[in-house]
Order: C-alpha cells, then structure tokens, then sequence
C-alpha cells in the first residue's frame, strides 16, 4: 500500500480543461455549489449541483463547462487505485466504476456529512497526520456511493442537442476503440478528409487522433488486467492493439512498467 494512499484532497472552484487527461486514481467530486459537464470521449456527464460523483480516472476526460465561477464550491479527491482494490467493495464497482461508467448520486442519498469529512481530510493532510481513519471514512464513503447508486440508478446522462465534429468524432473512437481503426475511419465517421480531421481534433483536444485512440485502448487494458484473468496477449487484443509488441511498448511508456507487473501490484 502506498505510503500516501489519499495523496490530493482539495475544496475550490473548477476549471475548464482544455485538452483531455488521464490518471490511475479513483476520482471523487462532491458539487455543493455549480455544476460540472464532463466529457468521457465525446459522451457528456452532467454532475448537478448536490450531488457527488465517482468515476475511474484511467478513463481520458476533461471538464468541458459551465464557464467556473469563484462561487462555485467543490470538494475534490483522489484514491490510488491499488489501495481501491484493497477494499471489499460492493460487486457492483467492478460492473460500474471499473467498466468506465461515472457514478453520480444526490448527496442526501449518501448522507449530510460529507462536507466535515472533507474538511477533516484536508486538515489532517495539512498536519501530515496518520491516515488509517482517513482510508476507513474512505472506504465507507465510496460503499455507500455505489449502495446508493444502486438502489437509485442515475438516469442516462444527457446529450447536447448539437454535438460538434469533434465530438462526433470523440464519440465515434469511444465507441469503436477496440476495432482495428485509425484516422481515416474516424474522419469518415465525421464525413471530413483526414488530414483536416486530423488537424481539427488535434486544436481541440490537445492530442492527435491516433493518441486519442491509443489512451482508450490502455485504459480498457488496465481494466481488463484489473478485472480478468485474461492473458496480457489477450488483453492486448481485446483492448483494440494490433500486436503484442505494440500493446506492450505503449503500456510500458504509459504505465511505467510490464501488464504483468501493473496486474501484480493491483492483485
């Protein structure tokens, strides 16, 4: 278990992202006041004010909007995803926040006293104290998140009513990401030449469509290592990699290290 294992806990404003990112932690946002639109791919998820979110951020995203504004109060955390894994948690993690689905509840579904929680991890964070209650009020908060879920499944996320190229063009990888695809497919799938859709995506997104389809790709991989016995050759294929070869350099200039090894330090 990491040393540090709740490593960045913070209560302020959002910003705008203006290019996608990814990491290997569980992410949650508690939104007390404003709301954040996040884009997974090109599929928007709305988190409204109230409520809380948990998602897997191995999954590439960005906060898309509303414009923050400095009154806007959010409470923000990061659990590695090993000492997630720890934890005996419902079986419905494994079907939901590892399959790259966003959790999101009201927070009276969860309880009122999320925001001294909060607080009393940043002031014991602040103070460098030991952290065996923080990771226990961890464990309990993200139980009760999916136990609330499940007892009240979120609507499906809603849809903006004109999606730009770009996100046609995200959402068509998103979904097509384990076949064996690259630009010219995705610029097709968004009627455009692919030199220009290559150029587009790129100002866009801050990658390339290639980078785009490649960061999917891993983090499909890291679930399925995660989640399955499967092989690491056979992740590899399932997860949209032409060859072994190619699967494991990208894993190991990503990752820092073998699948085997990333499977064997989750176990």
């Amino acid at each position: 278990m990491p040393a540090r294992a709740i490593p960045w806990v913070r209560r302020s404003p959002a910003s705008t992202m203006p290019h996608y990112h990814q990491h290997d932690d569980l992410e949650i946002n508690l939104v007390l006041k404003g709301r954040l639109d996040y884009l997974f791919g090109g599929e928007l998820c709305v988190v409204p004010e109230g409520h809380i979110a948990l998602f897997w951020a191995a999954a590439p995203h960005r906060l898309y909007g509303p414009e923050p504004s400095p009154s806007d109060d959010i409470c923000w955390t990061h659990l590695p995803l090993p000492t997630v894994l720890s934890w005996n948690l419902p079986s419905s993690f494994a079907n939901t926040v590892l399959a790259q689905r966003t959790v999101v509840v009201p927070v009276e579904a969860v309880g009122r006293h999320l925001v001294p929680l909060f607080e009393t991890w940043l002031s014991d964070l602040a103070a460098d104290a030991p952290l065996e209650s923080q990771l226990l009020e961890a464990n309990a908060l993200v139980t009760r998140i999916l136990l609330a879920h499940d007892r009240h499944p979120a609507p499906a996320p809603p849809r903006p009513g004109h999606q730009s190229t770009v996100a046609i063009m995200a959402q068509w990888i998103s979904d097509h990401f384990r076949d064996p695809i690259g630009t010219a497919e995705v610029a097709r799938a968004a009627r455009l030449n692919p030199n220009y859709a290559t150029t587009l995506f790129r100002e866009s997104v801050g990658v390339t469509i290639g980078e785009q389809l490649v960061r999917h790709r891993l983090a499909e991989a890291q679930r399925l290592l995660v989640t399955t016995t499967m092989t690491t050759e056979a992740v590899g294929h399932a997860s949209g990699f032409g060859s072994s070869s190619n699967f494991y350099d990208h894993f190991v200039r990503t990752c820092g290290c073998t699948p085997g090894e990333y499977r064997a330090r989750r176990s």
